[in-house]
């Protein structure tokens, strides 16, 4: 016997998951406790209306990049990673949208500022004297940061955190450094800044245009060394040609250092560490940026980081594991113990027979725990007190509730 089947049938499941997804939306949105960090979604929401009205392109260009940026947010699963993405992604759309910005909508392009402030600041201008001594070895040990790892070692430090660092940190991440750049760039646009490449290109205290192209520095003797014109065509047409304050290489070299020493803790430092003193050496060997727009990236970094640090999930010392203090005060000891009471306990004296764990002659009688046989772990040795409404303000800018 043979089945007719409807052709409409085939379309049928896909709309049926659609309005699922949306009504499951909408019901997560009526049950959501909102409170004032749910405004960071109209503040992005902005951007992409601005970067979408902005930019000049073909509708079939512009329509599927919207689709994708909201089509996520409705199933539940992908909701939890798009949330904290919408800062990344409204960055690259901000920075991509500077192209497109009139002119006349801009403010004066100010060439001696910064070159002024590191003559006052640190008695002369480093990057000049830097970038007055090249080689072809400096040129690739700058190169290596500056145009290669500056653009991978974002996405290496979040695999990194979506391995070892506890849930709910790899959202954190994502907003802090999104955010950050966000507001770097738009302090490129109301304070734009001629880099280093521009007194070395023009002369001193020249005018600037924004009609001017975009100058690779001295990357363009790394494309000459290796035959390309990878970085001539990429800074030439530079969407922020004068976006040298603040540095953003420096900010986010600080921002992996942060999260890098979270991580794995201070015996990280001197690697972290190591990183951003290569990236600014070879900021201002190459000529894109002054001492002074180093260390503005580094605050805004700092900052940053110090917003974001409110939401990262706290942690409790153990003796061979750190255990996570979960929401609504719960502790999740992943598999190494199935009963814990508290009684006022000051101290722990555990002693192993027959494979069990049992309290020994000496013990104080404050806690006791029962550890099975196949979960021999540690066990908890004390527990910080959390703080008041963290739960509420973690998942919210986690994305969680969502």
């Amino acid at each position: 016997m043979f089945t007719v089947t409807s052709p409409h049938l085939r379309y049928r499941r896909p709309l049926v998951a659609l309005r699922m997804a949306v009504s499951t939306t909408g019901a997560s949105l009526q049950q959501h406790r909102y409170t004032l960090y749910d405004l960071q979604y109209l503040f992005l929401f902005a951007i992409f209306v601005f970067c979408y009205t902005m930019i000049r392109r073909s509708l079939w260009i512009k329509l599927p990049l919207a689709v994708f940026i909201i089509a996520p947010l409705f199933p539940q699963r992908t909701r939890a990673f798009m949330l904290p993405f919408l800062a990344i992604a409204a960055w690259l759309g901000l920075f991509y949208a500077c192209r497109f910005i009139p002119s006349g909508w801009r403010p004066h392009i100010f060439t001696s500022v910064l070159p002024t402030l590191d003559n006052i600041l640190y008695g002369g201008n480093l990057s000049n004297l830097l970038a007055s001594s090249t080689s072809s070895w400096k040129d690739l040990l700058a190169w290596l940061p500056y145009g290669i790892f500056h653009f991978v070692m974002p996405m290496i430090v979040a695999m990194l955190i979506a391995r070892f660092a506890p849930r709910g940190t790899l959202p954190v991440f994502a907003r802090t450094f999104g955010y950050m750049n966000i507001a770097g760039v738009i302090t490129q646009l109301i304070f734009p800044c001629a880099p280093p490449w521009f007194e070395t290109r023009y002369g001193p205290l020249q005018p600037a245009a924004y009609s001017m192209p975009g100058d690779p520095g001295g990357l363009v003797r790394v494309d000459d060394l290796f035959g390309i014109e990878m970085y001539r065509n990429t800074f030439t047409a530079s969407p922020l040609v004068f976006g040298a304050f603040p540095s953003l290489h420096s900010g986010c070299a600080w921002q992996l250092a942060f999260f890098t020493v979270f991580m794995f803790g201070p015996q990280a430092l001197p690697m972290a560490l190591a990183y951003v003193l290569w990236i600014w050496w070879s900021a201002m060997y190459l000529g894109h940026h002054y001492v002074v727009d180093l260390v503005g990236g580094a605050i805004y970094a700092v900052i940053s980081f110090w917003i974001g640090s409110r939401f990262l999930p706290s942690l409790v010392p153990g003796r061979d594991m750190m255990i996570e203090l979960q929401d609504k005060g719960s502790l999740d000891v992943s598999a190494a113990c199935t009963e814990v009471s508290f009684d006022g306990c000051q101290e722990i004296d555990m002693v192993e027979t027959g494979g069990e764990y049992q309290e020994s002659e000496t013990s104080a009688d404050t806690l006791v725990l029962t550890i099975r046989k196949e979960r021999q772990q540690a066990a908890v040795a004390m527990v910080y007190q959390s703080r008041i409404e963290e739960s509420s303000r973690r998942n919210t800018w986690s994305g969680y509730e969502l």
